[in-house]
């Protein structure tokens, strides 16, 4: 459904798909000022441990949008996401992979599909 706009990571052995929506754009947006500042943003973080935070804050915010959607189309709900399991159940190390996958989440987030229709009067010769 939703892989084609997602990047998977997996948390405390649980896989999870972090998805770029509306919704979580919204929420970007009001922290960021909108999806262009964040990475200068968290490039000019004043410490390490303020980068940790924006990484999990990010983290946690595109992997609960396909908990939500999950949510919102089955009866079977699933538990969100927190801040604090993400901070407990990953290392530093696994917050280099994360950041790709929040890059790649954003990518396909942002991606515009363009389609080209072919015409019959392409290429004709006018008089």
């Amino acid at each position: 459904m939703t892989n084609e706009r997602s990047a998977k990571i997996t948390i405390g052995g649980l896989d999870y798909e972090l998805i770029l929506t509306t919704k979580a754009t919204k929420e970007i947006a009001k922290r960021y000022g909108g999806l262009e500042d964040l990475g200068e943003k968290l490039m000019k973080a004043e410490n390490f441990e303020m980068a940790l935070d924006e990484i999990v804050w990010l983290i946690t915010l595109l992997a609960n949008q396909s908990i939500y959607i999950h949510n919102r189309l089955n009866e079977e709900k699933k538990e969100l996401l927190t801040e604090d399991d993400v901070e407990l159940l990953t290392s530093p190390v696994e917050m280099a992979t994360f950041k790709d996958a929040i890059m790649e989440a954003m990518f396909k987030g942002t991606k515009r599909y363009i389609e080209s229709e072919e015409a019959d009067t392409k290429n004709e010769v006018v008089e």
